[in-house]
């Protein structure tokens, strides 16, 4: 049966092995903006905002100027961006939480945070203390799930903190409950991925520390062990990561630019060389990272060949689905789980990813047509694993 969702397109159920899909109602042409989405809840990781990556705690914005965010990342403290009016960062907006002084990049949302889950998460002169219950839970988490980050234990206590301070906690129970669940061997996968094999006596510690701090007699189910199993594996599995930053900003309103052809000459080979000196500086860690929960993009299915993609155009977690191509109506829209890297690598590469991250065999296209294919692993991910074989 068909969901109607935002305009122009609905969810359906695709089949018993994929469950539902998203498919367009209408033509899209390439370069579309097929909808645009605000999570339900978002987060960003610890190990990030640990490194000094300054967001907005409510829609992750990123709060330096992209002069500051570049001259940081870059290690270069007198470096100067031309073309300053196209950063749209704004610091005399930014407001923080008179208790706890996290900060927000607009009043709007700290009124939002607080109403929604703050109230309850709210650390107040304790922030930073390691010996408050909501440090050592982050402290624990900190010492579990080592850099890079694809999820986070602040997620999971913000939609306990939800359920807590809403007017109808029943409503935003079953928000939560649209979801793809898992089995209980897929969850056990799920979290041996996010944790490694010794998953159980950490998500133990985990469960104690977040039980001891925000127990809610509204929802013990997400309390006991195989509750709380189930929780963090929901949050793995449907989680999307937002990527923001005023820098990328910074350069989408350059590149949009109506200039001379000698000043546009200029400035791309400024921006060229400003990327060589973040990334040999910063490597490929140049965002505020973190992870959330989205209604409708988390009903997109994988293809390794996508018709649309997931955009953060807006330095918020505000996404875009972008069409990559047309798209008809009844036609299912798909973006990719892979990043374009392990896109171009051999089917059982790219196979063996999705098994491991996502528990599902990719049945698209192009992994159809390359079924006859040997089953060899890319050259690259055997560099890789040799690199990690090194490291052990």
């Amino acid at each position: 049966m068909a969901t109607p969702a935002v305009s122009g397109v609905e969810v359906k159920i695709v089949n018993s092995n994929k469950g539902k899909g998203l498919f367009a109602c209408q033509e899209f042409k390439k370069g579309d903006v097929i909808f645009e989405e605000v999570p339900l809840v978002s987060s960003q990781f610890l190990w990030n905002e640990f490194y000094k990556y300054h967001a907005c705690e409510f829609c992750l914005k990123s709060l330096e100027t992209a002069e500051k965010m570049a001259q940081r990342l870059a290690s270069i403290p007198t470096l100067t961006l031309p073309q300053s009016q196209n950063c749209l960062v704004r610091p005399e907006f930014q407001v923080h939480c008179p208790h706890c002084q996290v900060t927000y990049c607009s009043k709007e949302c700290q009124e939002m945070a607080w109403n929604q889950y703050h109230r309850t998460l709210c650390m107040g002169p304790s922030r930073g203390d390691e010996s408050h219950p909501l440090g050592i839970l982050q402290a624990a988490w900190r010492n579990i799930h080592f850099p890079p980050e694809s999820c986070s234990i602040m997620l999971l206590t913000k939609m306990i903190a939800m359920v807590k301070q809403a007017n109808d906690p029943a409503a935003v129970l079953k928000t939560f409950s649209q979801f793809t669940n898992s089995t209980v061997n897929e969850e056990q996968q799920i979290m041996h991925k996010l944790l490694g094999s010794k998953f159980r006596a950490q998500l133990e510690t985990l469960r104690s520390l977040v039980m001891q701090t925000l127990y809610d007699e509204q929802i013990p189910q997400w309390f006991t062990s195989e509750g709380f199993q189930s929780l963090f594996a929901l949050i793995g599995r449907n989680g999307q990561g937002i990527g923001t930053s005023s820098i990328s900003v910074w350069c989408q309103n350059c590149d949009a630019m109506d200039l001379p052809d000698d000043e546009r000459a200029s400035l791309d080979d400024f921006i060229d060389q400003l990327y060589i000196d973040l990334e040999k500086e910063s490597g490929t860690f140049l965002n505020c990272e973190g992870s959330g929960l989205y209604s409708m993009q988390s009903c997109c299915n994988h293809s390794c060949v996508p018709n649309a993609e997931v955009q953060f155009p807006h330095n918020c977690h505000k996404l875009q689905v972008v069409a990559l191509e047309n798209i008809a109506p009844g036609e299912e829209i798909c973006v990719s789980y892979l990043d374009g890297c392990m896109l171009e690598r051999s089917r059982h590469s790219r196979q063996k990813h999705l098994r491991d991250n996502y528990l599902f065999n990719c049945m698209c296209s192009k992994c159809q047509a390359q079924a006859g294919n040997p089953d060899v692993t890319s050259s690259e991910e055997e560099d890789e694993e040799d690199m990690e074989a090194e490291g052990t």
